[in-house]
């Protein structure tokens, strides 16, 4: 790949601007898994050259190989190279091990989401590392407040001053929440649910996602929800009865090591 020419008098480290070209690869590719054939072919290297920087890439836990089908993904340990790049230090401090460790227990994907205006938007993911995951690349995107279980249940922890807010914002809009948001009877209803239930669930009803389930729960801080953690799968395979008996505990100890560490880092215990 043609390199822009940085004016220094120093030559470029090729083994490290190859070994880069080959994350890059490896991140864009569909599904998030390269063949080592596939890799030769977008980077333009060698196949040996390929195989020896991704062997040290493994041995430094960068990439990890499928002993099922000898493919080769990103590995947790690539979220480090974004840590100072963060606007929040919680999320990478605190957050994304929570999420590493949940991921280990439930195997299921995780979102982080926090309020944006009248949806969620996720702020940390386990979605690429999941072996279940069924998206790629999901930080950035948003999500709806009444038809997610993340915005059920971030909505349901909110004062009430702060839930009409977001909920005038939501009726504002011209899609399907905005239609939900206006009929006080649903609304009534999925929050009340939500609260007997003790966190926030879905089974298909965001319409975009019909084949996705999830429950979630708030984080909380000086009363306040700062966000909600997801746990995703697929409706078809998991019930909700399911979701609550085999993953909802995992759920519940992650979100409460993450509020205990935010409490002691703004003093709070």
């Amino acid at each position: 790949m043609p390199r822009k020419n940085t004016g220094s008098d120093y030559a470029l480290v090729r083994g490290l601007t190859r070994g880069l070209d080959l994350l890059r690869a490896i991140n864009v590719q569909e599904g998030g898994r390269s063949s080592l054939g596939q890799l030769a072919d977008v980077t333009g290297l060698h196949r040996t050259t390929v195989r020896r920087l991704l062997e040290t890439l493994i041995a430094e836990g960068y990439v990890r190989r499928s002993d099922s089908d000898d493919s080769y993904c990103l590995a947790l340990r690539v979220r480090s190279l974004a840590e100072g790049f963060r606007d929040d230090d919680w999320i990478s401090g605190i957050v994304a091990p929570a999420l590493s460790e949940l991921l280990q227990a439930v195997v299921w994907p995780s979102d982080l989401t926090t309020p944006q205006g009248a949806h969620l938007v996720i702020r940390e993911s386990t979605h690429r590392f999941s072996p279940l995951s069924f998206h790629r690349a999901m930080v950035g995107q948003t999500m709806p407040m009444l038809l997610t279980a993340a915005g059920r249940a971030f909505l349901a922890a909110c004062p009430d001053d702060q839930r009409e807010e977001i909920l005038q914002l939501v009726r504002a809009g011209d899609d399907d929440q905005a239609r939900l948001a206006a009929d006080e009877r649903f609304v009534h209803n999925v929050l009340g649910r939500t609260r007997e239930q003790g966190y926030g669930s879905n089974d298909g009803e965001w319409t975009s996602q019909r084949k996705v389930g999830a429950i979630a729960l708030p984080i909380m801080l000086n009363g306040r929800p700062l966000g909600a953690i997801n746990i995703v799968y697929l409706n078809r395979m998991v019930t909700p009865r399911e979701a609550e008996r085999r993953y909802l505990p995992a759920l519940q100890r992650a979100v409460s090591r993450i509020e205990e560490k935010l409490a002691e880092q703004q003093g709070l215990r």
